[in-house]
C-alpha cells in the first residue's frame, strides 16, 4: 500500500514532463504551514482536531495534500489504523515541503525545520498510543516521503535531510535502532 502511494506520488509529481511549463503554486507556502498546524495538533490529539486512528479527522489534511498532489488517496486498509494514517499524512506533508524546497531551496529548508520541530511536538504531547505514533512517523518520512521532490541545491538539501535525519533521533533517543536506521537512509538519499 506504502509503496502504491510513493508511486503515485511520483507519478504525480512527474505528471508534466515539460518542466518549462510547470510553476510554483501560489498557494502551496501558505497550504504547507496550514497542514503543518493540523497536523501538529491531529496528532497530538489536540482539543477539537480529533485523532490520528478515528477514520475520519484526517480529511481536512489530505484535502490539503491532495490539492497539490491530486493523485494522492488513502487505501481502505489504511482507514482507522494509527501508523497507517499518521504515515500517509506524515509523508505528503512532507512531499509538499520538498516541492517548495525545489521553487525556492531555502524556504523549503526552513518549512522543513518547522515541520521537523512540530512533528517532535507532537509526539511529545500525545498522551496514548506513543508506540504507533512515532512509527507512523517515522515510516511517513522514510518510505512516503518522494525524494525526487527535494532540490538539488546543496545547501538547502543539506538543511532539509539533517532536518529529517532529527526527527528519529528526538523521538527515539540518541543510538536507538530506529535513529540510526533514519541517519542510513537519509545519508544515502543525500548522494
Amino acid at each position: 500500500m506504502f509503496r502504491n502511494f510513493t508511486r503515485q506520488l511520483a507519478a504525480a509529481s512527474a505528471g508534466n514532463a515539460d518542466e518549462s511549463k510547470k510553476v510554483l503554486s501560489p498557494m502551496l507556502r501558505p497550504d504547507i504551514y496550514s497542514a503543518i498546524d493540523k497536523a501538529k495538533s491531529w496528532i497530538s490529539g489536540g482539543i477539537g482536531s480529533g485523532q490520528a486512528g478515528d477514520g475520519v479527522t484526517y480529511g481536512p489534511i489530505l484535502g490539503l495534500i491532495q490539492k497539490h498532489f491530486p493523485n494522492i488517496t488513502v487505501g481502505l486498509d489504511s482507514i482507522g489504523q494509527v501508523e497507517a494514517e499518521i504515515a500517509i499524512v506524515v509523508g505528503g506533508v512532507t512531499n509538499m515541503v520538498m516541492e517548495l524546497s525545489n521553487w525556492e531551496p531555502m524556504a523549503g529548508g526552513m518549512a522543513m525545520r518547522t515541520w521537523a520541530d512540530a512533528l517532535v511536538t507532537a509526539y511529545n504531547r500525545a498522551t496514548g498510543q506513543k508506540d504507533l505514533i512515532a512509527k507512523g512517523i517515522t515510516r511517513g518520512l522514510n518510505e512516503n516521503t518522494d525524494v525526487t521532490l527535494m532540490t538539488k541545491e546543496f545547501t538547502a538539501k543539506i538543511q532539509i535531510i539533517s532536518c529529517l535525519k532529527t526527527v528519529s533521533t528526538r523521538i527515539y533517543g540518541t543510538g536507538s535502532d530506529e535513529a540510526r536506521r533514519a541517519e542510513a537512509v537519509w545519508s544515502s538519499k543525500f548522494m
